[in-house]
């Protein structure tokens, strides 16, 4: 690789240990992924921050890099293992929240923005058609190229903070535009209509993918919440962190001669697929977490209602404020409705707590089966909601 003058001093450590450090793992992927150079990242979104994930040695790790380095660029965070301020309302044991609230401090000393989303897009962190990015978070990634057109590969915890701690990133994957190029087209012939359709629909297409790049053609509209769905379930069921929706998404493309359809009896099947159950003790809407105008949707649900299961609505910190000056989380809280800032139900340690969830997130439906173990219930939001109130 060429190194600037600037990336050999922080290499050689004249910068200090965490950006030497850091230097060494981007040079090292780099390498092994054939990149000529690093280019300088407009922000970083780093994933790995979840004390369920991380363990002690990656709490050491953390505190290490703390030790003396500082962010250079616009840095967020992943979603932690609990809310860091109302954990023990949902039922985290005090010493994971003792851990993770240490993890949450390592980060705050290298001067990262301790807003724990998988949604940064909407708190700020939201990079222009163009910018070259380094984020972890395989929705983030793919929303943040397909939908906004930035660039950036799926980086994993250590890339991420290298990443932060230098400003740069390698050149590699979905940097260079010939990666981005579909590899095959997908007619959709089939209603899809909101964020729980969109995520079957990610299902179906992500796993006939086998890691290429889509183009979908046939989706009519799609609204940001139907993209961000749609972004989590492709990603996770197997295609590249990137697709092209024809008329919608700003990225350009050659068209390929591949192609298959999705039909009305594929997106029955897929529904049936993603269904286990209709007896559930646990309800989650959130996954990626809410946008503002979802917490309106479920504060008019909500309203004047119970809820008679356990039911967490997963949301970043400052999209709550700004929901609760809009006077949408007084119906929800008097319903008995719980926020969860900073969390979702795949990172907290949630493994035996319930059996069935409810969700309208299909990638909530592949990490629930996968690493909880639950039963899934995959509806609609107002589906969810019927669930939640009933006795």
């Amino acid at each position: 690789m060429q190194l600037t003058q600037e990336q050999k001093d922080m290499l050689s450590g004249k910068h200090g240990n965490a950006v030497r450090k850091s230097m060494e793992i981007l040079v090292a992927l780099g390498e092994i992924f054939g990149a000529k150079r690093l280019l300088p990242v407009k922000s970083v979104q780093i994933s790995g921050v979840s004390y369920d994930n991380l363990g002690d040695a990656g709490l050491e790790f953390l505190e290490e890099m703390a030790s003396d380095g500082k962010v250079r660029v616009k840095t967020t965070l992943n979603p932690a293992g609990m809310d860091i301020e109302n954990w023990k309302a949902l039922g985290i044991p005090e010493d994971f929240a003792k851990k993770q609230i240490m993890v949450i401090d390592a980060f705050r000393k290298m001067d990262v923005e301790t807003t724990c989303t998988c949604t940064p897009y909407f708190i700020g962190n939201k990079p222009d058609k163009g910018d070259h990015i380094a984020w972890g978070e395989s929705s983030a990634v793919t929303y943040a190229n397909s939908v906004l057109g930035a660039y950036t590969n799926k980086e994993g915890g250590p890339s991420t903070i290298a990443s932060a701690l230098t400003g740069f990133t390698p050149e590699y994957g979905y940097h260079l535009d010939e990666k981005r190029q579909p590899g095959f087209i997908v007619n959709v012939k089939a209603k899809v209509d909101n964020p729980m359709l969109f995520g079957a629909l990610g299902m179906i297409i992500g796993k006939k993918a086998e890691g290429k790049v889509p183009l979908i053609k046939g989706i009519g509209k799609a609204t940001t919440d139907d993209l961000k769905s749609f972004s989590a379930s492709i990603v996770t069921y197997g295609s590249a962190p990137i697709y092209h929706i024809e008329g919608i998404t700003p990225n350009d493309y050659d068209e390929p001669s591949e192609s298959f359809d999705v039909t009305e009896d594929d997106m029955k099947n897929a529904l049936s697929e993603m269904n286990d159950t209709d007896d559930v003790d646990f309800v989650f809407i959130g996954c990626p977490h809410c946008s503002l105008d979802e917490l309106k949707k479920i504060s008019g649900l909500l309203k004047g209602k119970k809820v008679h299961k356990e039911f967490w609505i997963g949301v970043a910190r400052p999209i709550k404020k700004k929901a609760d000056e809009l006077g949408y989380s007084k119906a929800i809280e008097e319903s008995g409705a719980k926020f969860a800032c900073d969390t979702c139900h795949v990172v907290a340690p949630l493994k035996g707590r319930f059996k069935g969830i409810a969700t309208n997130s299909g990638k909530g439906v592949f990490y629930g089966r996968g690493k909880n173990k639950f039963k899934i219930a995959y509806r609609t939001l107002e589906e969810c909601i019927d669930l939640a109130v009933k006795e």
